[in-house]
């Protein structure tokens, strides 16, 4: 979440008319984030995020990611809903950007990652990929494999002042990508982006997930390799198999993987750490001057990368 656009009071109370939820009471921007702008909403019916769609986020895709999330609502998944104006309509249009109001889920992301929270995850997951299954809308993912190469070379020019010798360190991992990726795994609609500021806990349990706005259609063992990236390393970028295990085995109570997904999570985390390295140092090397949001540092990306390249099977990810 992040804000690129500011929304004055004006132009809020007239879009409020649209909807039954009374006088705005606050609007405050959310700083956290890289892709959308994000208001924390509240008026006198209550608490509400209002999102307006920017950067990669395109407006035909828009009816994907709402519809998902009433889908997984009414199956029972903790997730926000779009809330719906007086039209019966959720997406409408704020300061020339698509823009919807979402409901206020509950909880606290965790700052401190233990093992029980991806335990937790890795259940919600499998039951995310499975509830799934009855949702008709489909949407490729636009950052796997195939579109990482034009973000490289958007960025190939001045890799080299972030870390050197990164452009030609991307280059060659690129090339390796592109010629061993998997094919056929098992696959459906994954969320994409379950990093730890998207998954809320009310004390020891998982009380939701949120921001839907990369969820696509992949192989679910991409989600899993995703997740050993973004909840199980340290601080100090040690791995740490623990947490992987738990993530892991905790998936596998709900939805037993295949033996072809396991072995393919070395380069699933390679892909993984390739994506979030490019979309990091495109966002850098393009930060829009004067946003609301800083810059994620894509480094990171690179020792996590480092390390799933020297990953030969599953085991080092705490399976047996």
């Amino acid at each position: 979440m992040a804000v690129y656009t500011e929304v004055s009071d004006e132009d809020l109370g007239e879009f409020l008319t649209q909807y039954d939820l009374g006088e705005m009471l606050s609007l405050k921007g959310i700083a956290e984030g890289v892709e959308n702008s994000n208001y924390l909403l509240h008026t006198e019916a209550g608490s509400y995020i209002l999102t307006l769609y920017e950067k990669r986020v395109h407006r035909e895709d828009l009816p994907f990611f709402l519809g998902l999330m009433e889908h997984l609502s009414a199956q029972g998944f903790s997730c926000p809903v779009p809330i719906k104006g007086k039209d019966g309509e959720a997406l409408r249009e704020l300061c020339g950007r698509p823009a919807a109001i979402i409901s206020y889920l509950e909880g606290l992301w965790p700052k401190r990652i233990h093992p029980w929270h991806c335990n937790r995850l890795g259940r919600a997951l499998a039951t995310f990929h499975l509830e799934t299954k009855g949702f008709d809308l489909r949407r490729e993912n636009n950052l796997s494999v195939g579109g990482w190469r034009p973000l490289f070379e958007a960025c190939r020019g001045r890799a080299d002042s972030v870390e050197k010798g990164l452009s030609a360190f991307l280059a060659e991992e690129l090339d390796y990508l592109e010629s061993n990726w998997p094919k056929g795994l098992p696959e459906g609609v994954i969320h994409a982006d379950a990093f730890p500021d998207n998954v809320f806990f009310v004390g020891d349990r998982l009380s939701g997930i949120i921001d839907f706005y990369f969820a696509c259609n992949d192989f679910f063992a991409y989600e899993l390799a995703i997740c050993l990236n973004a909840w199980c390393f340290e601080p100090d970028n040690a791995f740490n198999a623990t947490k992987a295990r738990q993530l892991l085995q905790a998936y596998q109570e709900v939805r037993p993987l295949k033996r072809a997904e396991l072995d393919a999570l070395p380069i699933l985390a390679r892909g993984s750490a390739m994506r979030f390295l490019l979309t990091r140092l495109y966002d850098l090397l393009h930060h829009p001057e004067g946003a609301l949001v800083t810059p994620k540092d894509p480094t990171e990306y690179c020792r996590k990368l480092r390390f799933h390249q020297e990953v030969r099977g599953p085991g080092a990810y705490g399976l047996d």
